[in-house]
């Protein structure tokens, strides 16, 4: 292997699909528009279709526009003139991938489309093509040049088919007002969908879970409850149940330090008093965010009457996938 070589062919093929992306940004003209209206439109879902490569960069298109907010599958355009064409309503906007414009498959099932006046959007190289006159609107992706050195194999334009799906998906998610909550709705087992979604009351100790003892009760029983409940801290409690702080591992090593009794010395003396809450609603990635902040490993959680109503530490946090 020539290193020199391989590092240089590499860069060629980033250049050459740079330039490709870059000439795209001409053909962002009415006809996009137009095929953004289109679907906005649709009352039923957009079915992507393609063969080869094409196929593949249609099944990412498909996937991108279902998770930004625009119904949509892929249908192998072989698979639909053997049944799948069913798939297809007449309230759904077809969406064809073609770099030539006259792939076989597609232009066998462009007839049965037609039938079903379903709008059709195509993306090819080549304007003059079968694809590109039959469809409504046309989406030119052409290259002046593939990426591969014999010219042969799709790389600049797929990647430039690529790049107009995400263009169409964005602009699309811009327009229907597409929030970063709709985003983690259809993405609830991924970090963003956790970090969203999930709230306190989602994973904080409640009931009998919660380390919780009076005022005046000393700090060996506070240990002991701390021990059992094993989140590093338990809540202080003073008349009517009424929050009165917090003791943590933290507040334990100061209080050690002054070499006091922890069995005649009452909790009330070492605690942290006016201590950092909490509420259930709150984002759990906002908690976390407030724990950084204030440099601390534990928060108390407080109901809307300021009734201690749960606790949780870092560790829960980090097993729920939201740090």
């Amino acid at each position: 292997m020539n290193k020199d070589n391989v590092l240089r062919l590499a860069r060629a093929v980033i250049e050459a699909e740079a330039e490709a992306i870059a000439s795209l940004i001409t053909r962002i003209n009415d006809d996009f528009s137009a095929a953004c209206e289109i679907i906005l439109a649709c009352q039923g879902r957009i079915v992507v279709t393609g063969m080869g490569k094409s196929g593949h960069i249609g099944g990412k298109i498909a996937a991108t526009l279902a998770s930004t907010g625009t119904p949509a599958f892929f249908v192998h355009p072989g698979e639909a003139s053997h049944g799948d064409l069913g798939m297809i309503t007449t309230k759904d906007v077809v969406l064809a991938l073609s770099y030539s414009g006259e792939t076989h498959e597609l232009l066998t099932i462009v007839p049965m489309i037609k039938q079903l006046g379903v709008p059709m959007i195509a993306m090819t190289g080549e304007p003059a093509s079968g694809l590109a006159k039959a469809a409504n609107i046309h989406l030119d992706v052409s290259v002046t040049k593939e990426a591969c050195p014999l010219g042969l194999a799709p790389t600049s334009s797929t990647t430039a088919t690529l790049v107009m799906g995400d263009a169409l998906a964005v602009a699309l998610l811009e327009s229907r007002g597409f929030t970063e909550t709709d985003f983690a709705k259809s993405h609830p087992g991924g970090t963003l969908g956790r970090r969203l979604l999930l709230h306190v009351k989602d994973i904080m100790h409640t009931g009998t879970d919660i380390p919780v003892i009076h005022e005046h009760a000393s700090v060996a029983e506070a240990l002991m409850e701390m021990t059992q409940k094993g989140l590093g801290m338990t809540a202080i409690t003073g008349p009517e149940d009424k929050l009165a702080g917090i003791f943590t591992d933290g507040d334990l090593r100061r209080a050690l330090d002054k070499q006091i009794n922890i069995h005649t010395t009452r909790i009330h003396e070492v605690m942290t008093p006016d201590c950092i809450t909490t509420t259930p609603m709150t984002l759990a990635a906002e908690a976390l965010q407030l724990m950084e902040n204030r440099k601390i490993n534990a928060l108390l959680v407080l109901d809307s009457h300021h009734q201690l109503c749960g606790a949780l530490n870092l560790l829960g946090l980090l097993r729920a996938g939201i740090a």
